[in-house]
């Protein structure tokens, strides 16, 4: 019996073994992108603390603490009923 080498020119057995390295190497050199939207940047921009209101909650916090806070109950409650008649 007589075993013939193969006649396919260029026969690398392990040729495919090499192309799925090479694509791991250039998937490995992809970098990760992260773009926001113009909404999602203005509410970012709106989480800030706005130092207008930081100083009127200190400023309440002082007046609760003195006992000089008082509460107007009539605004209160209108405030509240035009909150949930929406």
């Amino acid at each position: 019996m007589k075993i013939n080498r193969p006649n396919q020119l260029n026969f690398n057995p392990y040729k495919q073994q090499l192309q799925k390295q090479t694509e791991m190497k250039k998937a490995a050199k992809r970098s990760d992108e992260l773009q926001i939207s113009k909404e999602a940047l203005k509410l970012q921009e709106k989480g800030q603390p706005n130092n207008n209101r930081a100083k009127k909650v200190q400023e309440i916090k002082q007046q609760i603490e003195n006992g000089e806070y008082k509460v107007d109950h009539e605004v209160a409650a209108q405030k509240m009923f035009e909150f949930w008649k929406k």
